[in-house]
């Protein structure tokens, strides 16, 4: 609407600012990888400190010399910790934004990325999100009769008599007149996409707005608000009453055309217009025809009118939309988006639950929500803004898991859902465009702002934007949020076994009466070779098949759930132990090589361990070598470093190795492979057993 007024605040000072301030006082919560990730961290921390001084303890009580158990602990520290994590971490997310980018989604803080993969609730607009927001008017009702608007007989008359003539006129005059819609230079009609279908409909009939005004212009209006459901303008010109109205004879001055919520604008209205005159408002055929336009899924809207003798000096609500006659309702459909219906079935696969937040009619909501899936046939699974604003919180949090469908929903009500289904331990995503609901959106574990019809402070508010206002989208995001956090959880995975196989070898071979089998070098080397490149290549590892076919993970789940710590110790134990035999057997057998052997399986050992990491049940040699490129360049460039280390005579003496025979080279690259079969055994256990994710 349009209006002029007297600034009274500026700033922080106006209810924009009073929402600025709302959001910036609100607290950032951590997503459930930084929880995760800072528990993992202090575990770490303390394990990895008992350990070394275990080490640097038992090796002195040997007669080790002090300084090299001092240098082995200190090595055996650095290489414990995984300090490549962070850079996987943020590359990862890095990667997956600039993916949801082309997807047409944009995040706006990246730890959002990894957090849609824990979302077990979406909650969605209806219009333009699971709609495509392209509103085209079906039906008309007027004068006691629906009509399709492809039917012939809407009775519209002659466009040359006045507008009053008969209702058919007079309501598609109104469609025209009250109606914010305007041309730009290009002859495109730019407005609301409801108004736009109002305009299209008068426009095709001969009622064309820019005509009309030029008789009856718009002297002021009321403009809609989501409390009062409707909006009103006022036209100046002079014509002839309807009939009915012959107790105030003589033209009117002016006319007021009102259009909103049938059950809102039927309290206003005392009188309906037909061919034959004025009638009292039968409320009960009203509410049926309303009730059965709704149930074919159409938005149904009521148009009223009123004549005046002169303009109204109090132009509140409450007098002017007062004592109307109702001319009609029309039934728009906004049909919903042929990618909505598979999302909303992938969503239900993944075990999230779609919940539809709509103004709409109630039965309106219940119809598509019907079509897309979202609703079956429970009639407690939808609920109107009036109930949902007479329940406490208490009350609604007992009920909002079993609600699917909020119908003629102000935004405002969007915070008490998120709140009552946070509070049942839910975690949710909340889609919004308008400034109102930019509290809900920040307080949601995962907002999303609509990039076409959304405003500058809901897109501030958010996580992330949709770029084509399309609830597919969503469901792709989630999607790559959990590709990327089973990535996160294999480099946690690849890179803690390679750590506890480092600490194996060292901590075991003491108590086997050997010698301490690796230098401090070695132990640095192996860690730079091993955690960098192989650990960001599984950044770019494909999404894993049946992804989207098992539940949100908990948010609360420890990074080490699912087997991963047990994975862990196994894994580590079994390099631990090939390293050992490795050097029990050479140094039985007289090898003076056997420092280089061990160094070299223990290195080879973990390039085995992240191919054979690479899926959780599929085995690598269905998958591809070649499906992960980059994985592929950093297992070859790390096995030509190890090679050169050995091999290069000028980098022996920095690296404390001497060049391995033929057959010591043939063995110790067998004994290399024992964990890459192991691990795949243990995922061929898992596909016979029907254990971890579905494919």
């Amino acid at each position: 609407g349009r209006g002029s007024g007297i600034v009274v605040a500026t700033g922080m000072d106006t209810e924009l600012g009073r929402i600025a301030t709302m959001l910036q006082e609100e607290e950032e919560v951590k997503t459930p990888l930084q929880k995760r990730l800072a528990s993992f961290g202090q575990k770490l921390a303390v394990a990895v400190l008992v350990i070394c001084a275990i080490v640097f303890g038992i090796g002195v009580m040997r007669g080790e010399q002090p300084l090299l158990m001092l240098l082995t602990a200190i090595s055996l520290a650095v290489a414990a910790i995984p300090e490549a994590l962070p850079a996987v971490i943020t590359i990862s997310l890095a990667l997956g934004a600039k993916k949801l980018v082309r997807q047409n989604a944009l995040i706006r803080k990246l730890p959002a990325v990894e957090t849609l993969g824990s979302v077990t609730y979406i909650c969605s607009d209806k219009t333009g999100t699971l709609t495509m927001n392209r509103m085209t008017v079906e039906e008309i009702y007027a004068d006691g009769k629906i009509a399709g608007v492809r039917d012939q007989g809407l009775g519209i008359g002659n466009k040359d008599q006045p507008p009053t003539s008969n209702p058919q006129s007079l309501l598609f005059t109104a469609l025209a007149l009250s109606n914010d819609t305007v041309r730009d230079k290009d002859g495109n009609v730019i407005g609301d996409p409801t108004e736009i279908a109002l305009f299209d409909m008068a426009r095709e009939n001969g009622f064309v707005k820019e005509e009309l005004e030029k008789e009856l212009p718009r002297v002021a209006e009321i403009p809609f608000d989501s409390e009062r459901k409707c909006m009103t303008t006022l036209h100046k010109g002079q014509g002839s009453r309807v009939k009915g109205q012959e107790k105030s004879p003589g033209p009117f001055q002016y006319i007021s055309f009102t259009k909103g919520a049938v059950e809102v604008l039927i309290d206003k209205s005392d009188k309906v217009l037909t061919s034959e005159g004025l009638k009292d408002v039968d409320r009960m055929e009203i509410l049926k025809v309303s009730d059965r336009m709704a149930a074919d899924g159409l938005r149904v809207l009521c148009i009223a009118m009123r004549e005046w003798d002169s303009l109204p000096d109090d132009m509140s609500p409450e007098k002017v939309e007062t004592g109307l006659t109702i001319l009609g309702l029309t039934g728009m459909m906004d049909p919903p988006r042929d990618e909505a219906k598979e999302a909303v079935a992938m969503c239900k696969t993944a075990g999230i639950r779609p919940v539809m937040i709509t103004g709409d009619h109630p039965l309106t909501a219940r119809v598509i929500a019907k079509r897309l899936g979202i609703l079956d046939d429970d009639p407690k699974a939808i609920i109107t803004g009036r109930e949902l604003e007479k329940l406490s919180l208490e009350d609604f949090e007992e009920r909002v898991e079993h609600i699917r469908v909020y119908a003629r929903v102000a935004p405002e009500q969007k915070l008490k859902i998120v709140k009552a289904l946070q509070d049942r331990g839910q975690f949710v995503a909340m889609t919004g465009d308008g400034v109102n609901d930019a509290p809900a959106l920040k307080r949601a574990d995962i907002g999303i702002a609509m990039g076409i019809t959304g405003t500058d402070v809901s897109k501030e508010a958010a996580h992330m934007v949709l770029r084509d206002d399309n609830f597919a989208t969503i469901v792709k995001a989630v999607k790559e949020g959990r590709r990327i956090f089973d990535n996160i959880r294999k480099f946690i995975k690849y890179t803690m076994t390679s750590n506890s196989g480092e600490i194996w070898t060292i901590f075991l071979a003491p108590f086997l009466g050997l010698p301490i089998p690796l230098l401090p070098i070695h132990i640095l080397w192996i860690n730079l070779v091993t955690d960098g490149l192989p650990g960001l290549a599984l950044a770019a590892e494909p999404v894993e098949k049946g992804i989207m076919q098992r539940p949100p993970r908990h948010p609360k789940e420890s990074v080490f759930a699912q087997g991963l710590g047990a994975h862990i110790v196994w894994v580590g134990l079994l390099m631990g132990f090939v390293s050992i035999f490795v050097q029990a057997w050479s140094i039985r057998t007289g090898s003076a090589h056997w420092q280089t052997m061990v160094f070299t399986v223990l290195c080879l050992s973990q390039m085995g361990h992240v191919l054979a990491i690479r899926s959780e049940r599929e085995s690598l040699f269905v998958q591809g070598f070649f499906s992960n490129k980059p994985l592929v360049g950093a297992f070859l460039l790390t096995f030509a470093l190890q090679m050169g280390t050995v091999y290069i005579p000028f980098l022996n003496p920095v690296f404390k190795t001497e060049p391995l025979s033929l057959n010591e080279l043939a063995f110790t690259l067998a004994l290399s492979t024992v964990v890459f079969f192991a691990v795949e055994a243990e995922k061929w256990w898992k596909r016979r057993k029907g254990l971890g994710v579905k494919s």
